[in-house]
């Protein structure tokens, strides 16, 4: 079967088609600026790509000149739409109505919509997605939504219940609830495979680290605790995200700003983090650079993330009892081998040792970066969200 994986921003789409068969990816693009002037698609198949500039004023625009990418032309990988067995959708936030991942009905659709206060950006487009893909496809493909939020369902109250008053829980669902967790659902099955065990036989901690990034404690194939919260704001410094904060800094704020309400949330979520702290980008790459020229600031910046990674693998080593694996995952995770190494030097106590040249290796999907005498095995993972939304969809497609 071949199936479209879906993820919509508000104002783009990305995708990819994959043959189930073999797990090959047939294709792939994104389309840019929906409803904005200037919108276009970049499409990527049969080792060539092409761009062209196209009105998209709603994503049901977008859906149909992706069908028509893939269906014509030298990027033609599929002779017509029917091929296309079914469509599996990301979608960020599914609260606590949703555990698992599911065939879409109107219902699931109202329901996405409903809870979207909790991810406004993200669920919104979420919901555009899923109707113009019914619009397009009509109704005998079968969508299936796949949530970040599901993996982390399994942590128990003490991790995810805030000390706020117990009725905000009650009347508001005000909890964590986390995000990534279908990249850290994928990296930790892939790192347990490549260990050649069975998950509920591991502790490990993975992190997620790009523009966005999360840690979460995998115990025994379960997530028992994670770093963002009740919005991805939560956790580590991040590209524009300030990451944990005391309270009463936002508040303080407030008053010697003069912001308050969605100023300061876009205050905190995109002035923040890496590009508030280096005054140089959000970019880890261009942060690097910076340092490396003599930048205090931009230095000050790489060392508060490596601190906050390396507090969180410990945190949540002793939050499980014990610690099997640590996986790097992500745009950073994956290719930032400084990061690695600062935040594994000096953790040989927990168990933890890096060879520093195995660390310096790319190129292939997963790399061990463990020393011969580390207890610990440190893996690099790379995340694969798309085939792991696929194969949800597979097989509740399949039954």
């Amino acid at each position: 079967m071949k199936i479209l994986v879906i993820n919509c921003g508000s104002s783009s789409l990305k995708y990819q088609l994959i043959d189930m068969d073999n797990e090959n990816v047939l294709c792939k693009g994104l389309c840019e600026r929906i409803g904005i002037e200037g919108s276009k698609i970049t499409h990527k198949a049969n080792g060539g790509s092409w761009s062209e500039e196209v009105p998209f004023p709603t994503h049901t625009e977008a859906f149909s000149k992706v069908v028509e990418m893939m269906t014509t032309g030298e990027g033609a990988v599929v002779k017509d739409k029917s091929e296309i067995g079914a469509i599996g959708h990301r979608v960020v936030q599914g609260a606590e109505f949703f555990t698992k991942s599911e065939i879409v009905t109107d219902a699931i659709i109202d329901k996405i919509e409903e809870i979207a206060p909790l991810a406004p950006v993200h669920n919104m487009a979420h919901v555009q997605g899923l109707r113009s893909a019914k619009a397009v496809f009509g109704a005998e493909t079968p969508n299936v939504v796949v949530f970040d939020t599901t993996f982390h369902q399994t942590m128990p109250p003490k991790a995810y219940i805030y000390g706020v008053p117990y009725e905000m829980y009650e009347k508001y669902a005000i909890r964590r609830y986390g995000a990534h967790g279908t990249s850290h659902r994928y990296v930790s099955m892939a790192a347990a495979k490549f260990l050649g065990k069975d998950p509920s036989e591991l502790k490990m901690v993975t992190c997620h680290l790009g523009n966005g990034s999360s840690i979460t404690a995998v115990d025994g194939g379960k997530c028992v605790d994670t770093s963002m919260g009740l919005t991805p704001l939560a956790g580590v410094l991040m590209g524009t995200r300030c990451g944990d904060v005391d309270p009463s800094v936002v508040t303080y704020m407030e008053q010697k700003l003069g912001i308050h309400g969605q100023e300061m949330a876009d205050y905190l979520n995109k002035n923040s983090g890496l590009l508030g702290i280096s005054g140089v980008s959000s970019d880890k790459r261009d942060v690097e650079a910076a340092a490396q020229s003599g930048n205090k600031r931009a230095r000050l910046a790489e060392e508060m993330l490596n601190y906050q990674i390396k507090k969180y693998i410990g945190a949540y080593t002793a939050a499980m009892g014990g610690l099997d694996c640590v996986v790097f995952t992500g745009g950073i995770g994956e290719n930032d081998a400084p990061l690695r190494k600062e935040v594994c030097e000096n953790m040989e106590f927990f168990g933890m040792k890096l060879d520093e040249e195995k660390n310096k290796q790319r190129g292939a999907d997963i790399i061990d970066l463990s020393a011969e005498d580390s207890r610990v095995k440190i893996l690099m993972v790379c995340t694969n969200e798309e085939l792991m939304i696929a194969r949800d969809t597979l097989a509740l497609v399949n039954g």
